[in-house]
């Protein structure tokens, strides 16, 4: 008995997705022939393959099974097929990139893409924006944008950009008057605005380093973002301090917009690195975006 590839490739979408309408969405059917079209495979099997809630979708013993022997080989297909575009005269195909921080996407990647796409009108591109770390590999991404800190060994990093820091910012309507910040323990005195990861709900630790050792604080205040640039807005609108690439505020600083507090508390760490999987064999599209975006140093 031989499984419609269509049929294996819908049940690995909504396996992925834990969730009928967006697997629906992603493969352009409608949601009543994507079930339809699972009910068939599983009564054919003579197996129930994934389990059904009202809020949520997810495979059994049977269908994790099926999927681990899937998965790498759609991979493998969908990579072969990708890589017959090298035969062609121009590079084409679609990259995937999931990036961590919108500053980067902003400040790293856009620059890049607006030098690149214009030369090559059969490549696309995706973005996608996520604080958390995403799994490139399981969510099907060609890459993924962090800081180098973050990137997994088994990962290769390709570094896009210069060794950076957090500083910690307010604006002088806000610093002025209230309590001085002379180390980071002084920010319990003062409103912080935080950032919050989605995936976990948790909020970002603020971290420092004086001397070699290493201090991470817990911050509070009125206001809580999960975007940098919204931290930004709300530091300039006087709504407390801000912990942010030194590169975004460095501008509002010498316009005397933001003034800069615990210097001596923020270390230099590996800045942004473009990442992909070390089995991955590039494309000359995605070649030709690692050599764009290549951060060789102060010119």
């Amino acid at each position: 008995m031989a499984e419609n590839y269509n049929d294996l490739q819908a049940f690995i979408a909504v396996a992925r997705e834990g969730n009928f309408t967006r697997a629906a969405a992603k493969l352009g059917l409608s949601q009543s022939a994507l079930s339809h079209k699972i009910r068939e495979m599983e009564e054919r099997l003579g197996l129930r393959l994934l389990t059904r809630t009202t809020r949520s979708v997810s495979p059994t013993e049977a269908g994790e099974r099926l999927l681990r022997v899937l998965v790498p080989n759609f991979d493998n297909i969908d990579e072969a097929i990708g890589s017959l575009s090298e035969l062609r005269d121009k590079p084409s195909g679609t990259i995937r990139i999931s990036t961590t921080s919108d500053y980067a996407a902003d400040s790293i990647l856009w620059p890049a893409l607006e030098r690149l796409l214009p030369q090559y009108p059969d490549v696309n591109v995706e973005v996608i924006c996520d604080p958390t770390l995403t799994d490139i590999v399981a969510e099907r991404f060609d890459a993924g944008i962090s800081l180098g800190e973050q990137v997994a060994k088994d990962m290769i990093a390709v570094p896009i950009g210069p060794p950076t820091r957090l500083v910690v910012v307010g604006s002088p309507a806000y610093l002025d008057g209230r309590p001085t910040i002379d180390t980071p323990h002084d920010l319990a005195k003062h409103d912080c605005i935080n950032m919050r990861f989605l995936t976990h709900g948790g909020l970002y630790i603020w971290e420092f380093e004086k001397n070699g050792i290493p201090l991470n604080v817990r911050v509070e205040g009125r206001i809580t973002f999960n975007n940098v640039n919204r931290i930004l807005l709300a530091a300039l609108a006087h709504f407390g301090l801000a912990y942010l690439p030194e590169a975004m505020v460095l501008p509002h600083i010498r316009a005397g917009a933001l003034r800069q507090v615990l210097d001596d508390w923020c270390p230099l760490f590996p800045g942004y690195h473009l990442y992909y999987a070390s089995r991955r064999q590039p494309s000359a599209a995605f070649s030709l975006l690692i050599d764009a975006l290549r951060y060789r140093g102060r010119t």
